[in-house]
Protein backbone atom coordinates (compact mmCIF):
# COMPACT_ATOMS: atom_id res chain seq x y z
CA UNK A 1 0.00 0.00 0.00
CA UNK A 2 1.43 3.65 -0.89
CA UNK A 3 2.49 6.16 1.92
CA UNK A 4 1.60 8.74 -1.00
CA UNK A 5 -2.20 8.65 -1.02
CA UNK A 6 -4.20 11.66 -0.04
CA UNK A 7 -6.63 11.30 2.77
CA UNK A 8 -10.20 11.11 1.67
CA UNK A 9 -13.30 11.62 3.81
CA UNK A 10 -16.55 8.84 3.69
CA UNK A 11 -19.76 11.36 3.36
CA UNK A 12 -23.10 9.40 3.37
CA UNK A 13 -25.41 9.18 0.04
CA UNK A 14 -27.71 7.28 -1.45
CA UNK A 15 -26.16 5.85 -4.95
CA UNK A 16 -29.02 5.16 -7.72
CA UNK A 17 -26.80 3.35 -10.79
CA UNK A 18 -28.74 1.83 -14.04
CA UNK A 19 -29.72 -1.36 -12.74
CA UNK A 20 -32.13 0.47 -10.87
CA UNK A 21 -32.14 -0.25 -7.16
CA UNK A 22 -31.15 3.01 -4.86
CA UNK A 23 -28.26 1.86 -2.24
CA UNK A 24 -27.39 3.82 1.07
CA UNK A 25 -23.37 3.44 1.83
CA UNK A 26 -20.88 6.27 1.45
CA UNK A 27 -19.02 7.81 -0.94
CA UNK A 28 -15.55 9.02 -0.45
CA UNK A 29 -13.82 12.81 -1.47
CA UNK A 30 -10.56 14.10 -0.83
CA UNK A 31 -9.81 16.15 1.98
CA UNK A 32 -8.19 19.24 0.24
CA UNK A 33 -9.24 20.39 -2.77
CA UNK A 34 -6.84 21.85 -4.94
CA UNK A 35 -8.35 24.74 -6.15
CA UNK A 36 -10.18 26.02 -2.86
CA UNK A 37 -9.82 26.04 0.98
CA UNK A 38 -11.84 22.87 3.00
CA UNK A 39 -12.47 18.71 1.31
CA UNK A 40 -13.81 17.99 -1.85
CA UNK A 41 -17.12 18.07 -2.94
CA UNK A 42 -19.08 15.26 -3.90
CA UNK A 43 -19.56 17.25 -7.45
CA UNK A 44 -15.81 18.09 -8.17
CA UNK A 45 -15.60 14.35 -6.95
CA UNK A 46 -18.00 13.12 -9.60
CA UNK A 47 -16.69 15.32 -12.08
CA UNK A 48 -12.93 14.04 -12.10
CA UNK A 49 -12.02 12.69 -15.35
CA UNK A 50 -11.21 9.44 -13.66
CA UNK A 51 -14.28 6.67 -14.35
CA UNK A 52 -14.63 5.25 -10.96
CA UNK A 53 -15.54 6.31 -7.56
CA UNK A 54 -15.35 4.51 -4.29
CA UNK A 55 -18.80 3.66 -2.77
CA UNK A 56 -19.24 1.49 0.24
CA UNK A 57 -22.85 0.06 1.19
CA UNK A 58 -24.78 0.06 4.34
CA UNK A 59 -24.43 -3.25 5.19
CA UNK A 60 -21.21 -4.60 2.89
CA UNK A 61 -17.69 -4.72 4.47
CA UNK A 62 -15.98 -4.40 0.89
CA UNK A 63 -15.60 -1.20 -1.11
CA UNK A 64 -17.52 -1.24 -4.18
CA UNK A 65 -15.49 0.75 -7.40
CA UNK A 66 -19.09 2.07 -8.99
CA UNK A 67 -18.78 3.15 -12.61
CA UNK A 68 -19.67 6.59 -13.16
CA UNK A 69 -21.32 6.09 -16.87
CA UNK A 70 -23.23 3.88 -15.09
CA UNK A 71 -24.21 5.77 -12.37
CA UNK A 72 -27.80 7.93 -12.57
CA UNK A 73 -27.43 10.10 -9.32
CA UNK A 74 -25.83 10.65 -6.05
CA UNK A 75 -27.96 12.11 -3.28
CA UNK A 76 -26.51 13.79 0.12
CA UNK A 77 -28.94 14.85 2.45
CA UNK A 78 -29.13 18.14 3.56
CA UNK A 79 -26.08 19.86 1.80
CA UNK A 80 -26.07 22.77 -0.31
CA UNK A 81 -25.39 22.83 -4.19
CA UNK A 82 -23.30 25.85 -3.45
CA UNK A 83 -21.17 26.02 -0.24
CA UNK A 84 -19.83 29.84 0.09
CA UNK A 85 -23.16 31.84 1.38
CA UNK A 86 -22.30 34.79 -1.31
CA UNK A 87 -22.84 32.58 -4.36
CA UNK A 88 -26.08 31.14 -3.50
CA UNK A 89 -27.90 34.19 -2.75
CA UNK A 90 -26.73 35.67 -5.96
CA UNK A 91 -27.65 32.40 -7.78
CA UNK A 92 -31.10 31.72 -9.62
CA UNK A 93 -33.44 29.17 -8.59
CA UNK A 94 -34.60 26.96 -11.34
CA UNK A 95 -37.89 24.96 -10.54
CA UNK A 96 -36.85 21.43 -12.39
CA UNK A 97 -38.47 17.89 -13.04
CA UNK A 98 -36.13 15.69 -14.44
CA UNK A 99 -37.11 12.17 -16.39
CA UNK A 100 -34.46 9.70 -15.83
CA UNK A 101 -33.66 6.50 -17.88
CA UNK A 102 -35.62 3.95 -16.37
CA UNK A 103 -38.48 5.92 -15.63
CA UNK A 104 -37.29 8.05 -12.65
CA UNK A 105 -39.16 11.14 -12.16
CA UNK A 106 -36.71 13.47 -10.12
CA UNK A 107 -37.98 17.00 -9.03
CA UNK A 108 -36.03 20.34 -7.39
CA UNK A 109 -34.28 23.08 -8.26
CA UNK A 110 -31.31 23.91 -10.00
CA UNK A 111 -29.11 26.78 -8.08
CA UNK A 112 -27.98 28.73 -11.84
CA UNK A 113 -24.60 31.05 -11.06
CA UNK A 114 -25.17 32.25 -14.95
CA UNK A 115 -25.45 35.89 -16.83
CA UNK A 116 -28.64 37.45 -16.68
CA UNK A 117 -29.54 36.83 -20.08
CA UNK A 118 -29.39 33.26 -19.79
CA UNK A 119 -30.86 32.46 -16.85
CA UNK A 120 -33.38 29.61 -18.18
CA UNK A 121 -33.13 25.91 -17.48
CA UNK A 122 -31.98 24.92 -20.92
CA UNK A 123 -28.78 27.42 -20.18
CA UNK A 124 -28.33 26.19 -16.80
CA UNK A 125 -28.19 22.22 -18.64
CA UNK A 126 -26.38 23.02 -21.63
CA UNK A 127 -23.62 25.58 -19.49
CA UNK A 128 -20.83 22.72 -18.76
CA UNK A 129 -19.55 19.76 -20.24
CA UNK A 130 -19.18 18.39 -16.65
CA UNK A 131 -20.75 14.71 -16.49
CA UNK A 132 -22.78 15.48 -13.16
CA UNK A 133 -24.93 18.73 -12.34
CA UNK A 134 -26.30 19.40 -9.42
CA UNK A 135 -30.65 19.44 -8.25
CA UNK A 136 -32.12 19.99 -4.77
CA UNK A 137 -34.91 19.45 -2.62
CA UNK A 138 -35.51 20.56 1.25
CA UNK A 139 -34.24 16.43 2.19
CA UNK A 140 -31.17 16.10 -0.24
CA UNK A 141 -28.97 17.32 -3.19
CA UNK A 142 -28.81 15.05 -6.10
CA UNK A 143 -25.66 15.00 -8.36
CA UNK A 144 -27.58 14.07 -11.58
CA UNK A 145 -25.56 12.03 -14.43
CA UNK A 146 -26.51 14.45 -17.74
CA UNK A 147 -26.24 10.95 -19.75
CA UNK A 148 -29.23 9.35 -18.09
CA UNK A 149 -31.43 12.40 -18.22
CA UNK A 150 -34.55 12.16 -21.06
CA UNK A 151 -36.04 15.43 -20.72
CA UNK A 152 -35.95 18.14 -18.39
CA UNK A 153 -38.90 20.36 -17.95
CA UNK A 154 -38.87 23.60 -16.47
CA UNK A 155 -41.25 24.04 -13.25
CA UNK A 156 -40.81 28.13 -13.17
Amino acid sequence: MSDFSLPRSPIPAHVLLTEGVSRPGVVYVMERAGHHDGPETVLEMLNRPEGFFAFRGAEQDDILLASKAHTIWVAVDRQAPIADPARLSAARLLGTELVLAGGTTLGGWASAELPTHQERLLDYLNASHDFFFAVWTHAATHYVNRAHVLYARPLD
